[in-house]
């Protein structure tokens, strides 16, 4: 795992090394073992690596035996040792035994054809000299980050969007239309960041740089799949699934360093510990818990797995002094107010595993790939009445009936105040326009901003974006639909956190259930097997039957990984959020309506996601806006005292 630069002259333009040195030193904590630089004919390439997988070897950039083709590279190949394998009968030679080197010779065999051979999460530059040209790539669903820059003069690619800052011809600005998106979803739909101008290359995506004329070519190599094949059986399903999970666990814990597991005691982290265990002997496994109540603790189900697995359990619990001291470093690190508060525990987590492991493997995609979401289960709710009470037929089948799906309510127990206001207007309309009032959260947050702000708020659009990645040609079924926008458009933003909350500690993070060859399966088999009955992750749980504990298989109480903000209220968070969004750089910024955040911070319990996308969001224009001068020396400055009056 690590961190690159890659800076490309337009037209011959030089390439400054003590410019690329400055930008790349900002991602050390990407990769504290080593770095290396490499600059020729206007470009330059810049990598810290943290050592996996050859450490003695694996120096980068790496270039091929002629010197024709050079790389930087962030991630891991997992089925390196097959490629190396079948690339030495077509005739290569290798000098190390790093994925590095088997990545450069898949390019130079098979060419942009390289990416359909590879199982992995990566992110990689290629400069082919021969050529002139850049060949960019990023893995499937954007496990591995990488941002880019289109200049007058010049083309950049980092692996986090603050080396970009660095550059002198790159200033942070904000994007409003992303402003509207993190308004409403709390990430970005498309390729645009909230910083104008810096754009994520697409998971799934490569591009093609010439660097005769300067031009940028970018295309799509893959895309999840939802052409049913109804020759399923819920037996050959689980049976399918469960040999993908194995090799894909036998692939991942391939490491020539300590691997360890975060384990929640959730369904998905349960499955990728336990079967880790069975290859990893005296496997550590790393679960976060708060002292705060039942609510915030799941210890006792990752007890119950730790147990049955012969894993050993470390239990960290992060406290609301914690919360206070990190999160503003915490937000450094993430370049982008995304997600929720859970980041914080995750992070917490990730320190923890730090001190023994170098990779731990988590649990992330299961949700996206098996429907995991309680909203899932009140979408269908909503389509079982419809069907029942106008006998329609939307989907050419009812995978889901009121008879059906009444013993499985129990797990939306706790959204019944979303179920109120999402009944409460709209209901039986379009599939598309009730998954999207089920994922908006712009009408608890809008009355926040600030008058100006909320006149310049174009529903309309936003929903026209949404729409345009929520229509797929082939999701007929509306479980199909909701999975593919969230393995397409949410899961990315989940997956920046995964990445940044274990980088900013240099721990490597993977996530087994995100293997290609499962999300091709799991795509083409029929709606009514993966989504039985509306049982979340129906699947899944019967593929884990044989190895997880049975009260862990089928829990209803999904939590995820909740902060006790609400129960923190009245102590010092309350001072840190007060301290932020009411100081004199927060109002004389004048998006926020000071107002109604007092409001808000003086009722009993305050704290809700509303308020919370607010904090993350002045928190970032604290670090990347009003400490710019320090954002263009590339440093992690420690946050300045709010000064309220």
């Amino acid at each position: 795992m690590c961190g690159f630069v890659a800076l490309l002259g337009r037209r011959g333009r030089p390439v400054s090394l003590s410019l690329l040195e400055r930008m790349g030193d900002t991602l050390a904590h990407r990769g504290p073992d080593d770095k290396g630089v490499h600059i020729e004919n206007g470009v330059g390439l810049f990598h810290h690596r943290l050592s996996i997988i050859d450490l003695a070897a694996g120096h980068q950039p790496m270039s091929d035996a002629r010197g024709d083709l050079w790389i930087v590279f962030n991630g891991e190949i997992y089925n390196y040792v097959e490629l190396r394998q079948e690339l030495v009968k077509r005739g290569a030679n290798f000098k190390t035994n790093s994925d590095t080197e088997v990545l450069l010779e898949a390019y130079r065999h098979w060419g942009e054809h390289c990416l359909e051979h590879l199982n992995g999460m990566f992110a990689f530059v290629i400069w082919d000299k021969p050529r002139r040209r850049a060949f960019v790539a990023r893995d499937h669903f954007g496990i591995k980050p990488l941002y880019t820059y289109i200049g007058r003069d010049f083309i950049a690619y980092a692996s986090e969007i603050k080396a970009l800052l660095v550059h002198p011809d790159i200033e942070p600005r904000l994007d409003e239309q992303r402003l509207q998106d993190y308004v409403t979803f709390q990430f970005t739909l498309d390729e645009g960041t909230l910083f104008r101008g810096v754009h994520k290359v697409m998971p799934a995506h490569f591009q093609i740089v010439d660097l005769f004329d300067g031009t940028v070519d970018t295309h799509r190599y893959w895309r999840p799949s939802y052409v049913i094949d109804p020759t399923y059986t819920e037996a050959r399903a689980v049976e399918e699934i469960r040999a993908l999970l194995d090799d894909t666990i036998r692939l991942q814990v391939r490491s020539d360093v300590p691997v360890g597991a975060h384990l929640s005691g959730g369904l998905d982290s349960s499955l990728v510990t336990s079967l880790a265990a069975r290859r990893c002997q005296g496997l550590s496994a790393y679960h976060g818990r708060f002292d705060e109540g039942e609510a915030y603790d799941e210890s006792r189900y990752a007890i119950d797995v730790a147990e049955a697995a012969g894993a050993r359990l470390v239990t960290i619990t992060p406290t609301e002094d914690d919360f206070v001291d990190v999160l503003p470093t915490l937000m450094w690190h993430m370049d982008e107010p995304l997600a929720g508060p859970g980041l914080f525990p995750q992070y917490m987590v990730s320190k923890r595993a730090a001190q023994e492991v170098k990779v731990a493997l988590g649990g992330q995609g299961g949700d996206e790939l098996f429907g995991g979401y309680a909203r899932y289960l009140v979408a269908y709710l909503e389509q079982a009445l419809k069907g029942g009470i106008f006998d329609t037929f939307e989907e050419g089948e009812h995978i889901v009936s009121l008879h059906s799906i009444v013993p499985n309510l129990a797990s939306i127990q706790q959204y019944v105040p979303m179920l109120r206001r999402f009944w409460g207007r709209g209901l039986f309309d379009s599939m598309e326009r009730r998954y999207f009032r089920l994922i908006d959260r712009s009408e608890d947050s809008l009355s926040l901003f600030d008058a100006g702000f909320r006149a310049t708020y174009d529903a309309d659009q936003v929903y026209q974006r949404f729409e345009s990645v929520f229509v797929q040609p082939d999701t007929l079924s509306y479980i199909n639909k909701m999975l593919c926008f969230d393995l397409t458009a949410v899961l990315p933003a989940l997956l920046h956190v995964e990445d940044r909350v274990s980088m900013a500690v240099s721990l490597e993070s993977r996530v087994p259930l995100l293997d290609r060859r499962i999300a091709d399966l799991v795509g083409r088999l029929p709606p009514r097997l993966k989504f039985s009955g509306g049982r979340l992750k129906y699947l899944l749980r019967q593929a884990s039957r044989d190895v997880l504990p049975a009260r862990v298989i089928d829990r209803k109480d999904k939590m995820g990984f909740p902060v006790p903000l609400h129960e923190w209220a009245r102590g010092r968070s309350n001072q840190f959020f007060r301290d932020t969004l009411m100081s004199r750089r927060c109002r004389e910024r004048g998006l926020f309506d000071s107002s109604m955040v007092d409001r808000l911070l003086g009722e009993e319990e305050p704290f809700s996601r509303k308020l919370w996308g607010l904090l993350s969001l002045e928190l970032w224009f604290n670090r990347f806006f009003d400490d710019a001068a320090a954002v263009k020396k590339g440093a992690a400055t420690e946050a300045r005292p709010m000064e309220v009056n």
